[in-house]
C-alpha cells in the first residue's frame, strides 16, 4: 500500500511542476508550530486572506493512516513548495503535511496521535489560520524553542492555584510591520508600547519577579505568536499593554480589559483596531466567548484588571489633571482569547487626546505608568498568595 501511494505521488509531480498555476491565488508563506502542556498550535500564514474548511477523518489502520485533521484553504496556491512532511512527534500531533489539493485549493493535513478537541482562528496582517489542538499527551513533549526574549531557566508549568506569582510575560503591543496607532506629534503605539514595558520590567524585577516580553525591540510578533511565547515561558500573568486611538479627539482616559463578550460598542471598536480586522470579524469569537462557561483563568483575569485599573487611575490622577476613569472592561480580544494564563490588556491613555498624547511621548510618563501596573501586579499576587494560603489552612 505505501508503495502504491508513493508511485500515485511520484505520477502527481509531473502533473504539479507541468500546470501553469492559476492566476489570483494567494501564497502560503509560511506553516509554524509550538508545542505546550495540553495543546499544539499550527499556524499556517497566506498572503491573503483565505476561506477555510475543517474536516476531521478516523484513523486507517489498514492503510497505515492515523487519525487526521485536514483544513482545506481556498484559493491559495504551494505547487511543491513543502513537498516534505513536517514532523512534530510531540505525543498529540505525528506530523503536518501540506500539499495542492486541487488547481485552486491547498490542503492542509494534521497527522494526530491523540484528540480531544480544536479551535480555529483567523488572524490578519499578515492573513494567518490558527488550529489548536488539545489533548491528554501519553509522555512529556519537547521543550518548544526558547523565544529571542525569554528569560533564564523558565520554570516547570504548574497550575496558578498550587503556586505563586512568579512569571509575568510583558506584551508590548504592536511593532515591526505593524505601528499600531499614529497620535498627535507623530507619536506611533509601538513605540509607546514598548517604552512601557522596558520600565515595567525594571520594576517588576525589583520586586522578585521574573519577566519576559514578547519583544524587546521593534519586530513583528504575530498574536498568536505572543501566547505561544508566554506559556513556553511559563507565565504566570500575562499583560498586554497599548495605547488608545479614537475618532473623536477629546476622548481621553485609562481602561483596562479582560477577555469576555462585549455588546459595548466602544470596547468592540478597540477590540478591533488591537486584533487588526474589521469590526464585522469579531463575530465568531464573539459567539465562541459567548459560549463559554466563566474560567478559572477569566475570574482571576477580571480580579488582576481591577487591581491595575485601581492603581493606575489613583497614580496618574495625583500627577497629571483630567484623567478620566475608563473603567474595566471585557472585550474580544485575539490574543487573551489565545492565553491560557489570567491575561489582561491595558490601554493606558489617548493618542488621539492632545494632553494625553504628549504625555505618552514621555519617558517621565511611561515611568509612571509603569510604577502603577506594577503595584496592581504586586497588590493582586499578595491578595492570591493570602487566599491560597487561607485554602490550604
Amino acid at each position: 500500500m505505501r508503495a502504491a501511494r508513493a508511485g500515485l505521488l511520484a505520477a502527481a509531480l509531473p502533473f504539479l511542476l507541468g500546470v501553469e498555476r492559476p492566476p489570483g491565488l494567494g501564497d502560503v508563506a509560511r506553516v509554524e508550530h509550538w508545542s505546550y502542556p495540553g495543546y499544539t498550535r499550527v499556524m499556517v500564514e497566506t498572503t491573503r486572506p483565505v476561506r477555510t474548511r475543517v474536516e476531521r477523518l478516523p484513523a486507517d489502520p489498514r492503510g497505515g493512516r492515523p487519525e487526521r485533521l485536514y483544513l482545506d484553504l481556498s484559493e491559495v496556491w504551494v505547487g511543491t513548495r513543502f513537498d516534505r512532511p513536517i514532523p512534530v512527534a510531540d505525543g498529540l500531533l505525528r506530523a503536518v503535511r501540506v500539499g495542492q489539493n486541487t488547481l485552486r485549493r491547498t490542503r492542509v493535513v494534521i497527522d494526530l496521535d491523540r484528540y480531544d478537541r480544536h479551535r480555529l482562528l483567523h488572524l490578519s496582517s499578515p492573513p494567518r489560520v490558527v488550529v489548536d489542538v488539545f489533548g491528554d499527551r501519553p509522555r512529556a513533549g519537547p521543550h518548544p524553542r526558547a523565544p529571542r526574549d525569554a528569560p533564564s531557566r523558565p520554570g516547570p508549568r504548574l497550575a496558578p492555584d498550587l503556586r505563586g506569582i512568579r512569571t509575568v510575560v510583558l506584551d508590548p503591543g504592536h511593532g515591526g510591520r505593524d505601528p499600531g496607532a499614529r497620535g498627535i506629534g507623530g507619536v506611533v503605539e509601538k513605540d509607546v508600547t514598548l517604552r512601557i514595558a522596558r520600565a515595567l520590567r525594571k520594576r517588576l524585577e525589583a520586586e522578585g519577579f521574573r519577566v519576559a516580553l514578547t519583544r524587546d525591540g521593534d519586530r513583528t510578533v504575530g498574536l498568536e505568536e505572543r501566547t505561544a511565547f508566554a506559556e513556553g515561558v511559563g507565565g504566570d500573568l500575562f499583560v498586554s499593554i497599548h495605547a488608545n486611538a479614537a475618532p473623536r479627539r477629546a476622548l481621553r482616559g485609562i481602561e483596562t480589559y479582560y477577555l469576555d463578550a462585549s455588546h459595548e460598542r466602544h470596547a468592540l471598536r478597540v477590540a478591533a483596531h488591537e486584533n487588526g480586522v474589521p469590526a464585522g470579524a469579531l463575530d465568531p469569537l464573539q459567539r465562541t466567548l459567548a459560549s463559554l462557561r466563566a474560567s478559572e483563568a477569566s475570574a482571576q483575569s477580571a480580579g488582576l484588571a481591577a487591581a491595575v485599573q485601581r492603581e493606575l487611575v489613583r497614580g496618574l490622577r495625583a500627577r497629571y489633571r483630567g484623567v478620566e476613569d475608563l473603567g474595566v472592561k471585557t472585550g474580544p480580544f485575539y490574543v487573551l482569547f489565545l492565553a491560557s494564563m489570567p491575561s489582561i490588556l491595558v490601554e493606558a491613555g489617548f493618542l488621539t487626546h492632545p494632553d494625553e498624547a504628549r504625555r505618552l511621548a514621555t519617558p517621565a510618563y511611561a515611568s509612571l505608568v509603569a510604577e502603577r501596573i506594577a503595584r496592581g501586579i504586586v497588590r493582586y499576587r499578595d491578595a492570591r498568595e493570602t487566599l491560597v494560603a487561607d485554602v490550604a489552612r
